[in-house]
């Protein structure tokens, strides 16, 4: 079983940078593949952001150069580092885990954190 803890959110101006942090717990965190995802108020989750267990990474087109997804093995932690942030991004943001190689897919993922609610005011 993996339990992840999300945190970082909060209330931010258009154009303000947020770093979110994702701390997994169990053993099998180096070897998985880490996800970020959002969800805004009547819509269905959406991709961010992937990292794999080797640091290949994949972006959602609409943050591609705003935001970086990274991980540190060691502290079984993956962040997701938010610049140049706008309205559109306010959105309950989830963290997510699953077994093997990266997926896009909120479906493919068998771990979910409880998310953490970022807002950015216009």
């Amino acid at each position: 079983q993996v339990q992840l803890v999300e945190s970082g959110g909060g209330l931010v101006q258009a154009g303000d940078s947020l770093r979110l942090s994702c701390v997994a717990s169990g053993r099998s965190f180096s070897s998985s593949a880490m996800g970020w995802f959002r969800q805004a108020p009547e819509k269905q989750r959406e991709f961010v952001a992937t990292i794999s267990s080797v640091g290949s990474t994949y972006y959602k087109d609409s943050v591609k150069g705003r935001f970086t997804i990274s991980r540190d093995n060691a502290k079984n932690t993956v962040y997701l580092q938010m610049n140049r942030l706008n309205a559109e991004d306010t959105a309950i943001y989830y963290c997510a885990a699953r077994r093997g190689v990266v997926r896009t897919a909120a479906h493919e993922y068998d771990y979910w954190g409880q998310g953490t609610q970022v807002t950015v005011s216009s």
